[in-house]
């Protein structure tokens, strides 16, 4: 089991540029990122498995997006949150519980049917804002 460490956790400084119905079996990206409080990836690199959070439980699946969906899914759903951490999972390590499911704006999102073990966690970025309020993001996840 992996500990969440400085090493680990990783701030970067370039600016984010401005801008459940079928599933499907075939995966779409071999990465796929989780976005959350930084204290819940801490828990889940010590307990070994992330669980989600209370939205995901009343969904019934954690919700992930694309590396293309990152910065859509900060807008739509983190606007009153200034620091975050996003976990960078291997989706093959998910096995069957990753599902790809059409969502917000008829596009495919992955959505794990279960924990996501820390197994499969490559790495987490900690976020922030910049002095005008947009995310800054490391390359790695910008489209």
């Amino acid at each position: 089991m992996r500990q969440l460490g400085a090493a680990f956790l990783q701030d970067r400084a370039p600016v984010l540029p401005a801008g459940h119905a079928q599933a499907s079996e075939t995966p779409m990206d071999t990465v796929i990122f989780r976005i959350a409080a930084p204290e819940a990836l801490a828990a889940a690199s010590v307990s070994g498995a992330y669980e989600g959070e209370a939205f995901d439980h009343a969904d019934g699946f954690i919700h992930c997006s694309a590396r293309s969906q990152v910065a859509g899914t900060l807008q739509a759903h983190f606007a009153g949150a200034d620091r975050l951490a996003v976990a960078e999972i291997d989706a093959a390590a998910l096995g069957e519980t990753l599902k790809w499911e059409t969502s917000r704006g008829g596009e495919k999102f992955p959505h794990v049917y279960g924990v996501i073990p820390w197994s499969a966690v490559r790495t987490v970025h900690l976020i922030s804002r910049d002095e005008e309020g947009a995310w800054r993001l490391p390359e790695e996840l910008c489209p």
